[in-house]
């Protein structure tokens, strides 16, 4: 079984940006989480509110079937925000020998990007409900502080593979 990187943080963290890098520079495929979500989750953050869990558990079981499947081609690095313990143990079942990048991001450095952000479903309005409901993991295979350079998140990233 090929490997899995699932990149996970808050919303504006860098996931798609830090995982799709990563993706490409170990040529492993690249899922964004985001595209699975259904329409009315979309509709419901895009709203200002929050998704509730009964609402993440069928995106996160498509997340984690994508994924197993595309690992059977070859590495797979995936962006999911998984901000609590529940998903990402979810996510593990699903994935088995899942390893995980924490996206380490100062609400600061968060806030300024979502700032700057354009046409994307999920408001600056729902980042104080991310944190919220953050979960910091005690056990990421990688935590990486995003205030840095992509090349250098990127790199240690590399570390893991």
């Amino acid at each position: 079984m090929h490997p899995a990187i699932m990149v996970m943080g808050v919303s504006g963290s860098g996931k798609s940006t830090i995982g799709a890098g990563l993706a490409n520079s170990i040529g492993a495929r690249f899922l964004d989480g985001d595209d699975y979500h259904p329409p009315q989750n979309r509709a419901q953050m895009a709203a200002g509110q929050p998704l509730t869990d009964a609402m993440r558990w069928p995106w996160l079981d498509a997340l984690g079937q994508a994924v197993q499947a595309a690992r059977q081609d070859g590495p797979v690095v995936f962006a999911c925000s998984a901000l609590r313990k529940s998903y990402r143990d979810h996510l593990r079942a699903a994935v088995p020998g899942l390893r995980i990048a924490y996206l380490d991001a100062p609400r600061d450095v968060v806030l300024a990007r979502l700032a700057q952000r354009q046409g994307h479903f999920m408001p600056a309005s729902l980042l104080d409900s991310q944190y919220a409901t953050l979960e910091t993991p005690q056990n990421p295979t990688i935590a990486v502080r995003i205030d840095q350079p992509v090349a250098a998140i990127i790199a240690a990233i590399q570390r893991i593979v």
